[in-house]
């Protein structure tokens, strides 16, 4: 809340959000006018590091918007916090069950973590994480290598910002497991940290593929460790394609400022216009 050090605590404000199957979590209007809570109960614990002194926050949050047509319920909410100055823990959402229909780790357990750091950076402030936000579900075609990005920002403008999986592993940067059953939830997939692109094929119709990220912040680009870790975690849904052309279109050549391109449909009938 101030990123000026004074005393010996610091006031920090947690955001959570988290989206649910709405067949299981109900979301309505009237849900979201009485703001009303959604979700599971459960601790947003300290697990690893310096956890003296930390308050759990619930897990469940305020229905803020819900898809009745993709099964989806979706809420946030933001507590406040007092904790030392000059400290660093994880905090995680562990509990369980996954839904069935995954490609990985079907009925399974969740692991979120976060990184939460208090100690004071190189040039004197204390850190802000950084943010990512992303679609619970997104849909792509089986059977057709996509490239998806994660946008990330971060309000300590000068940080280096890297993501990279999460890992089951307890000698990563949080020293705990921070997937569970969804580690390496896209078979194949390729993951680039400096823009945190994903490149991946999915083979499974009518099936989720889970993707667990850590979204971290480095001082400079000579730094090694984080500042601190913010668990991401979606899905891609497969779907087939229904058939028709077998070529996916393209715009070839230049494309000056506020080019004009035609855009035909597969009988020539009609046309459209697009600016760039």
């Amino acid at each position: 809340m101030n990123s000026t050090p004074s005393g010996s605590t610091v006031v920090i404000q947690i955001r959570q959000r988290y989206s649910w199957r709405r067949a299981q979590v109900p979301c309505t209007d009237a849900t979201i006018a009485a703001q009303g809570l959604i979700g599971d109960n459960s601790p947003a614990a300290c697990r690893t590091g310096f956890c003296a002194g930390w308050i759990n926050p619930t897990t469940n949050t305020h229905c803020t918007d819900y898809s009745a047509l993709t099964d989806v319920s979706s809420g946030e909410k933001l507590d406040t916090r007092t904790v030392n100055l000059g400290v660093a823990f994880s905090i995680g959402f562990i509990s369980n069950a996954w839904f069935a229909n995954l490609v990985v780790g079907a009925n399974g357990y969740w692991s979120v973590i976060t990184r939460i750091n208090t100690i004071t950076r190189p040039d004197g402030y204390i850190n802000t994480s950084p943010v990512a936000t992303t679609l619970p579900v997104i849909y792509k075609a089986i059977n057709i290598q996509h490239v998806h990005v994660v946008q990330m920002s971060d309000f300590d403008g000068t940080d280096v910002l890297k993501c990279r999986w999460s890992t089951s592993s307890t000698s990563n940067y949080n020293g705990i497991d921070e997937c569970r059953d969804v580690c390496n939830g896209v078979p194949g997939a390729q993951l680039f940290p400096n823009n945190c692109t994903l490149r991946f094929t999915l083979t499974q119709a009518n099936k989720y593929a889970a993707v667990a990220l850590q979204i971290e912040d480095y001082y400079n680009s000579a730094a090694t460790t984080p500042m601190s870790s913010v668990g991401l975690q979606f899905l891609f849904y497969g779907y087939t394609t229904p058939g028709g052309c077998s070529t996916s279109p393209r715009i070839v050549g230049a494309r000056p400022n506020r080019g004009n391109y035609k855009i035909f449909s597969k009988n020539f009938k009609e046309k459209k216009s697009i600016i760039f």
